[in-house]
């Protein structure tokens, strides 16, 4: 395919193709003009310069990961699990943190791309902005996505159970007499988000408890603590349990509603999701749907790995099985 294969099926001229396809240049270049430009380049296979193409026939033997929030305690073990698989086949990983914001992480995949990793294991994966995704197909690279999906269903993914694990929480919270449940769920552009909350709605509705849902703005503390202050002055089913989006918002759902008196869990139970390094260390100890993180991130280096060998990948999708920890944020529901 060449840059004219490009500019016929975007409807272009190739100049424009060779703007919109080059970092310092695609500014001048309006965004739906680029949108189509990046498609037919991913529909045909476009490679667009002499490095991108040396990363077909050569190798560095390092790999670019790239992560949303260096802070987050899920993202260690992933890691560990990462370096464990590629450092014992004599590869280097290179890590870039994005804080969650788009230019960086646009920016850190070129710089990554030019230092020619012979692939990329993503965690940045959101539903509403595939810019990234994008950029590796029409580079050619291998990538690999992990625990979080894009929405393009054009790359491997590596994943826990997100429904399976919400399941488990609501089980054993009904198992413990509770009936009136909420779940505050993580943000909506993330596609773990939605796998869990479709999980929440048909298994509370299966069990036949008042339920509802609602979102945090971010899988942090902070959101956490923001999410309790929604449900202390929106809920209208005045819950016994709350289902969390993560550990972290958990952990700020129970330090907001200590402050309003409330009791973990002689008052509320909560559950959190993920199991990350230091939850049973919580006050009190985190009941939590365990995730496997270092497995997770292990799996999604080896299908890296085998993509690399084989000049090719399949889109598929690895969900690896989780559990639930009962610890002491649980018990018996008020009456």
């Amino acid at each position: 395919m060449t840059i004219d294969d490009v500019a016929r099926l975007a409807e272009v001229h190739k100049a424009t193709v060779s703007r919109a396809l080059n970092a310092r240049t695609r500014d001048q270049v309006n965004a739906e003009t680029l949108k189509r430009v990046k498609r037919a380049a991913r529909q045909l296979g476009y490679v667009p310069n002499a490095m991108a193409r040396s990363l077909r026939t050569s190798r560095s033997m390092t790999i670019g990961v790239i992560i949303p929030d260096l802070m987050n305690p899920i993202f260690p073990p992933i890691i560990r699990g990462i370096e464990h698989v590629l450092q014992a086949q004599g590869y280097t990983v290179l890590i870039a943190n994005t804080d969650s914001h788009d230019d960086v992480e646009i920016s850190v995949f070129e710089s990554l791309l030019q230092r020619r990793v012979d692939g990329f294991l993503l965690a940045t994966g959101r539903l509403d902005d595939q810019s990234v995704v994008e950029e590796a197909a029409a580079a050619a690279v291998p990538v690999v996505l992990v625990n979080r999906d894009a929405g393009l269903g054009d790359f491997p993914l590596v994943t826990g159970d997100n429904a399976r694990g919400i399941e488990l929480a609501l089980e054993h919270l009904v198992e413990l007499g509770h009936r009136r449940i909420i779940h505050a769920a993580g943000p909506t552009n993330f596609s773990t988000t939605r796998s869990r909350a479709e999980a929440f709605e048909a298994a509370a509705t299966r069990a036949g408890v008042q339920h509802q849902t609602i979102y945090a703005s971010a899988l942090t503390i902070e959101a956490g603590v923001a999410a309790a202050d929604q449900l202390l002055a929106h809920n209208t089913i005045n819950p016994t349990a709350l289902v969390a989006g993560n550990d972290l918002v958990a952990l700020g759902l129970i330090r907001r509603l200590r402050a309003e008196g409330l009791h973990c869990p002689e008052d509320v139970s909560v559950v959190g999701f993920n199991d990350m390094p230091f939850a049973g260390d919580f006050w009190p100890p985190l009941t939590t749907v365990r995730m496997p993180l270092r497995e997770i991130g292990a799996e999604a280096a080896r299908l890296l790995l085998r993509g690399i060998e084989a000049g090719e990948q399949e889109a598929a999708t690895l969900t690896l099985p989780v559990s639930l920890v009962a610890r002491g944020s649980t018990g018996p529901a008020k009456n």
